[in-house]
């Protein structure tokens, strides 16, 4: 393959994936990790990637992709997530849902479980859930923002910090492979910080594009979760931070 063809399926591959590693293009492309490295180099000299140790991310971590781009990507693994995580919520459970579109999944997947009790800065996820006559849908107060329904703000933040409830389900925009959790809204990341703090359990769901991404507000680490939900193994640096802080670990396989 000319390299001009083969940096642009790099790029194509990061942009639909968010994070890719070097392992993974070697054997696609069938060429040496030297030759890798070298376009990984050339591309990040370009700013139409970000190096990173052992692959590459999306080249931004100021701008999230727009949401309604994130509500059609990789939604057969966030189904099979959410199916997983619901799996461990019983009926009669109180649980917080978070901004997202992996949370708004576990909305849908929550449809056949009875007499839950739930509090959700999102309206996507509220109006989702409105339907159950036995569930109560409690919608936090706050701005309302406009591109994807979350609900964010210091009124969000003493909204939720009034509660104490069973389950915490959380989506994040990337986890860095050295356990950081980021995201690319100061509030938001307030509002998750506030859910983390109140939930007996915290249950994080995300495809593995979401690995070794970058975005630019540090939400706290992995340590601070209970359950990690996943479609694919992380990479070995982020599994190591798992296995150091006895994260429980489900990798769910799809359609």
């Amino acid at each position: 393959m000319k390299q001009s063809k083969r940096h642009q399926e790099i790029i194509d591959l990061v942009q639909s994936q968010g994070y890719v590693s070097t392992d993974d293009l070697v054997a696609r492309f069938n060429v040496s990790p030297q030759t890798i490295r070298r376009d990984l180099n050339e591309l990040a000299a370009d700013n139409q990637i970000r190096r990173h140790h052992g692959g590459a991310t999306l080249p931004s971590s100021s701008v999230n992709t727009a949401y309604s781009a994130r509500k059609v990507m990789q939604l057969a693994e966030k189904d099979a997530i959410a199916i997983a995580m619901v799996q461990h919520i019983p009926d009669g459970a109180t649980l917080f849902i978070d901004i997202g579109t992996t949370p708004e999944a576990v909305a849908r997947a929550l449809l056949d479980h009875h007499d839950l009790r739930i509090v959700t800065n999102n309206l996507n996820v509220a109006s989702i859930l409105t339907g159950k006559d036995d569930f109560r849908v409690i919608l936090a107060g706050g701005e309302v923002r406009n591109r994807d329904g979350g609900i964010v703000g210091e009124a969000t933040v003493d909204f939720i910090a009034q509660f104490r409830l069973d389950f915490g389900i959380l989506g994040i925009s990337g986890i860095d492979l050295d356990g950081s959790l980021l995201d690319f809204d100061y509030h938001e990341v307030r509002v998750k910080q506030a859910i983390i703090e109140n939930s007996r359990c915290v249950m994080l769901g995300v495809d593995h594009t979401k690995f070794g991404r970058g975005a630019m507000v540090n939400l706290g680490n992995i340590s601070q979760i209970d359950m990690l939900f996943t479609d694919q193994a992380p990479p070995a640096e982020l599994t190591h931070c798992l296995t150091e802080h006895d994260i429980a670990v489900e990798i769910v396989a799809h359609a």
